[in-house]
């Protein structure tokens, strides 16, 4: 069975993004887009929201998306409609879940999300992530957060099975979680 990994960037406070900051903080550095370039053929899961984010970013610089722009990508929406602009990406309407659920069960490569938080969560709430990857950036955005990436979560035990720093900076953190019914018990 593919493993399906949700994979998030974050500030240290637990925000996606921030307005009038640029794109990954503006501390993107040649480690971590060395490692971005030696990841395993995937396919990638993206809401709307991303997709449009996305594909727009990857018609105004070609180069710097053509791997992404050749993997497989599957987009969950009720708005966008067929034929989509970007290539190797498939539409589906249909409850996100369930049909991550039969790519889990059915599909030939490993699973991917890129961004998008309700896509991510409604995984983690259904059991279905296998592994949680979040790259956190050193910058604390009180002021100009926007997208709190844990707000919805359930409970969840995390066990790290991976660390990493990239660029002296970044740190990559890389757990199987556990969804839980309740707090744990002392």
């Amino acid at each position: 069975m593919p493993e399906l990994m949700v994979d998030l960037i974050v500030s240290l406070d637990g925000w996606a993004a921030a307005d009038g900051w640029p794109g990954l903080w503006g501390m993107g550095g040649p480690d971590y887009f060395a490692f971005l370039g030696e990841q395993e053929a995937h396919t990638t899961l993206m809401g709307a929201t991303t997709y449009r984010l996305m594909s727009g970013l990857a018609d105004e610089e070609p180069e710097a998306f053509a791997e992404l722009e050749a993997m497989d990508k599957v987009v969950f929406s009720s708005t966008l409609t067929e034929p989509l602009a970007w290539a190797n990406t498939r539409l589906v309407a249909d409850d996100p879940v369930e049909a991550v659920r039969g790519l889990t069960q059915d599909g030939p490569s490993p699973l991917r999300t890129l961004g998008s938080l309700t896509l991510a969560r409604s995984l983690l709430v259904a059991g279905l992530v296998d592994r949680l990857r979040l790259v956190v950036f050193p910058v604390i955005n009180g002021a100009t957060g926007r997208e709190r990436v844990f707000d919805g979560y359930p409970d969840v035990r995390l066990e790290l099975v991976e660390s990493r720093t990239f660029d002296g900076r970044l740190q990559l953190l890389e757990y199987v979680p556990t969804v839980l019914d309740h707090p744990p018990l002392s």
